[in-house]
């Protein structure tokens, strides 16, 4: 899909828009950080190898592979964050490749990576098929993809869960982003395309807030999704306190007031046949 098309598209449009609001840089930096580390580390990858980060944010998987040697190219529909990635890792003298791209329909030609990989990135595109199949399409047979993707049960599934009532309705037939946290869906997905899936449900220790109040405005303030629930009922205050109060039991429930705040997700990793 090209550039002119991205643009028309309402659906894409609307998505873009969503993740370009308050500064979700700030969350992959500051509450989200240690997951592209992880990711890099069990997709293996090696100086040399081809990589494409596919919705990539500002980079918080593709700096670190960059900085293993990695060829990286990274991916993202929203061009304000491809740009703060892009900046950032001029800073630290990193050479990457940096796209804005649709995960449904990427820019790249079949069988060109060594890894394709995605940190809690793809999971966010409402049609989980094509996003797969372009996975597939895109990695070389004996590559590998690899992906991290919040769970349906987890803290950040539950919290879009509880702002569902709160949000626009998904397009027809869009499946919810944290399906992608259940190993089994992954795997109807891909299919006989892969094989030796390695999967584990891991926790991401969150020492970021101390109160649920603190969690809520801090997401309420710099979380595209969250911030984009908060307009769509801005009119009716009844329903903004609502969903205040909702965030704040939420982040309490979770045990973010114990030191015990632990967000789950999916850590799998897959070869191409």
């Amino acid at each position: 899909m090209d550039q002119a098309s991205l643009t028309q598209d309402p659906i894409k449009a609307k998505h873009r828009a969503m993740w370009a609001m308050g500064d979700y840089d700030r969350v992959s930096v500051e509450v989200v950080g240690g997951l592209g580390p992880v990711l890099v580390d069990a997709a293996g990858i090696a100086p040399g190898e081809e990589v494409l980060d596919v919705a990539a944010g500002s980079g918080n998987a593709s700096i670190p592979a960059a900085a293993l040697g990695a060829r990286v190219v990274a991916s993202d529909l929203t061009p304000e964050l491809v740009e703060t990635g892009r900046q950032r890792a001029e800073k630290l003298g990193l050479a990457l490749d940096w796209e804005v791209a649709d995960a449904e329909h990427l820019p790249f030609a079949d069988d060109r990576f060594d890894v394709t990989m995605s940190c809690v990135g793809v999971m966010f595109a409402p049609f989980h098929q094509p996003v797969a199949d372009e996975l597939v399409r895109v990695t070389r047979p004996g590559g590998r993809i690899a992906l991290v993707n919040w769970t349906p049960e987890g803290f950040i599934g539950q919290l879009f869960a509880a702002m569902k009532p709160f949000a626009a309705a998904p397009p027809p037939g869009a499946t919810p982003g944290p399906q992608w946290g259940v190993e089994e869906h992954v795997r109807r997905l891909f299919g006989d395309r892969v094989s030796g899936v390695r999967a584990e449900r891991r926790l991401l220790a969150v020492d970021r807030f101390t109160s649920g109040e603190e969690f809520r405005d801090y997401f309420a303030a710099h979380y595209g999704p969250t911030i984009a629930a908060y307009r769509n009922v801005a009119d009716d205050p009844e329903r903004t306190a609502a969903l205040d109060q909702i965030l704040v039991d939420l982040a309490e429930t979770h045990g973010v007031t114990s030191g015990s705040f632990g967000w789950e997700y999916l850590l799998l990793v897959a070869d191409v046949a």
